[in-house]
């Protein structure tokens, strides 16, 4: 690891195990509510997630009404999940050393994410700023985007902190960052370090336009490199070329392959050894927020996961952290998901 990260112990354990140890692009997401003649006033499509310049960010960034600032990221929204389980977990990226980058080193240890390995950089004129996500939610709970990766698209393999990764019993890795060269041979380099650490890999692929862009080198991690894939439904029709869903179940069955595939309002697919498990969707009154259900549903997933559930249990854990997140503004949970799983009778 780069000489500038550092390692945060909470709780006396230093050093100690983890149950996931999670690697992203580390991001601060804004979070404001919009009309869609404001997505119009900015020049955004809406639903749409746009990368942009700073200056394109920073446009938005003061076009934008009052918003809310926390440390995010679909990997570090994911160890958040975990942490507000109750699980140990740990979180490695890259922030410069700048007023985001000092939100975002703050939020992602006081909500209990034990053991943070970061590299932090210098500011360099525009080109050094900390990631971040402008995230405009219309009424009808629909987000869109404009995303600013900045120095977390810089993350490379000796900005990892191997020691931490090898503490993980699950290594968690977001797709987002394979479309970078350096941060995908860092995933490559964190792969091995698990692995040789008897942990397992998982991998979320993120986003369709990822699966558009890397469909081989996906396909290829899927044959001895990870052990654990989450996707979407549209993400994983994609991936394996397949006709419908339902032939896309039969392929990763085929992998040998624990795997959590989601469906929005229609549930999830949880496909095991055993074969597939179909999981309802948490009933929700009224969505407010689509931010963050996939990653909080990674957290519930990696927490069943990590502390003795069963495949379909994870996947009922799963879209009960999924079913809160899209209650309300933010992709960070609010209610205390401990609670919510004692009174669903999961625990």
């Amino acid at each position: 690891m780069s000489d500038n990260g550092n390692e945060r112990s909470d709780d006396g354990e230093a050093g100690g195990p983890l149950d996931v140890v999670a690697v992203g692009n580390a991001l601060v997401d804004v979070l404001t509510r919009a009309t869609d003649d404001d997505l119009a006033r900015l020049g955004l499509i809406k639903g749409s997630m746009e990368l942009v310049d700073l200056a394109r960010s920073t446009a938005v960034y003061e076009g934008m009404g009052a918003g809310v600032e926390v440390s995010g990221g679909s990997a570090a929204n994911t160890a958040v999940g975990v942490a507000a389980l109750g699980g140990r977990v740990g979180y490695i990226g890259k922030v410069a050393d700048d007023e985001f980058g000092a939100t975002f080193l703050h939020d992602i240890a006081a909500v209990g994410v034990v053991s943070v390995g970061m590299a932090s950089v210098p500011v360099a004129g525009t080109a050094g700023a900390t990631g971040r996500c402008l995230v405009l939610v219309t009424e009808d709970g629909e987000r869109t985007m404009a995303t600013h990766l900045g120095v977390a698209s810089d993350l490379g393999p000796d900005d990892l902190d191997e020691s931490l990764l090898a503490r993980g019993r699950v290594v968690y890795l977001e797709g987002y960052l394979w479309d970078q060269p350096p941060a995908k041979e860092a995933l490559r380099r964190a792969i091995e370090v698990a692995h040789a650490a008897d942990a397992l890999v998982a991998l979320t692929l993120s986003d369709a336009f990822c699966v558009e862009r890397h469909r081989r080198e996906f396909l290829d991690l899927l044959h001895g490199e990870i052990d654990v894939l989450f996707a979407n439904e549209e993400e994983v029709t994609l991936l394996f070329d397949a006709p419908s869903f339902d032939d896309a179940v039969s392929a990763v069955g085929e992998t040998g392959l624990l795997a959590a595939l989601t469906r929005g309002a229609a549930g999830s697919v949880v496909v095991a050894a055993s074969g597939p498990v179909a999981v309802a969707a948490e009933p929700v009154e009224h969505v407010v927020d689509t931010t963050g259900a996939g990653d909080l549903y990674a957290a519930g997933f990696l927490y069943g996961l990590t502390h003795g559930y069963d495949p379909e249990g994870c996947g009922r854990l799963a879209g009960l952290c999924a079913g809160e997140v899209i209650a309300h503004l933010g992709a960070r949970p609010q209610a205390d998901l401990n609670l919510l799983v004692k009174e669903s009778g999961l625990s």
